[in-house]
């Protein structure tokens, strides 16, 4: 069965449009019809069922579409694997992390990374979606919070993280060795919208309580809620270490939650079937380490 194939009909399986599919493809759509028709006939058997206009999946063709995807990553693995083999490290290294970690924690781990590893490309994605980026091999290591296990999957537990009140460095609360948890219902909290993995976490706790976060200002990024803090338009619930490599930030105060804490379990993953690169385990190596000092 050649791969080639299998390429074009993943890509109609993801448009369910022909002409679609041949446009991501840079052919034609009669070149793509003909080339499905071959493998058809290969199989013996029809992979869509099409209705005028729109096309929908036969039972052959859900098969083929759990199949054929992992055939492709074979393919990819294996010339991964000779290439590294070959030229020594080179390609690309796709990590998913979570915004927070993103915008603040891991830079100096990157830089390390390149001097280490000069001719491989690290890309570095900012997701909520964690665990199905890499089972959707979007990308080829992801660091979340700790998840139910699965058995596609490898899980290595990073510890455990509380979160800390952060402060300016004016506010009344900033001289407080700690903060009880029911004091956060009164305090105005700049915060990640909901939906967003920490403050769902932060909310569950206070629920857990009898209470909910009020917000007087929600943005997407640490960065954004950091430069509220610090202009007094109120304080924010983040990871202890957040702030733990940034010099700059001096004039925010962090103090601990007491009572009830909210704590986060984070955990690296990738693909239990996937080609590891040395620079791969390398680099899992180092988060492993960075996470759990």
């Amino acid at each position: 069965m050649d791969t080639r194939h299998i390429h074009y009909f993943l890509a109609v399986c993801e448009h369910l449009h022909f002409t679609k599919a041949a446009n991501e493809l840079g052919i034609s759509q009669p070149t793509l019809s003909q080339q499905i028709r071959v493998l058809e006939d290969e199989l013996g058997m029809p992979l869509f069922d099409r209705v005028g206009k729109k096309i929908v999946l036969t039972e052959a063709g859900s098969l083929l579409l759990v199949h054929g995807g992992k055939m492709l990553q074979a393919e990819q693995d294996a010339k991964k694997a000779i290439m590294e083999l070959r030229s020594g490290e080179r390609g690309t290294i796709r990590l998913g992390v979570l915004p927070s970690d993103l915008d603040f924690q891991l830079v100096p781990l990157f830089i390390q990374f390149h001097q280490r590893y000069p001719a491989i490309q690290l890309q570095a994605f900012s997701t909520l979606r964690i665990h199905d980026e890499v089972l959707g091999n979007k990308v080829d290591l992801g660091i979340g919070l700790r998840n139910t296990p699965d058995p596609r999957l490898i899980q290595v537990p990073l510890g455990s993280e509380p979160y800390h009140l952060l402060v300016n460095a004016d506010n009344p609360l900033a001289g407080r060795e700690g903060v009880d948890i029911h004091e956060l219902e009164h305090l105005p909290i700049v915060m990640y919208p909901r939906g967003f993995l920490g403050r769902d976490l932060i909310e569950r706790v206070c629920s857990e309580q009898g209470f909910s976060l009020t917000t007087v200002m929600e943005t997407s990024t640490a960065l954004s809620l950091l430069q509220l803090v610090r202009a007094g338009i109120g304080v924010t619930i983040q990871p202890n270490r957040l702030l733990r490599d940034v010099s700059e930030y001096n004039d925010i105060v962090a103090i601990p939650i007491t009572g009830h804490t909210p704590v986060r379990h984070m955990e690296l993953v990738y693909r239990s079937d996937r080609f590891i690169s040395h620079a791969q385990k390398q680099l899992a190596e180092w988060l492993i380490s960075f996470f759990k000092s």
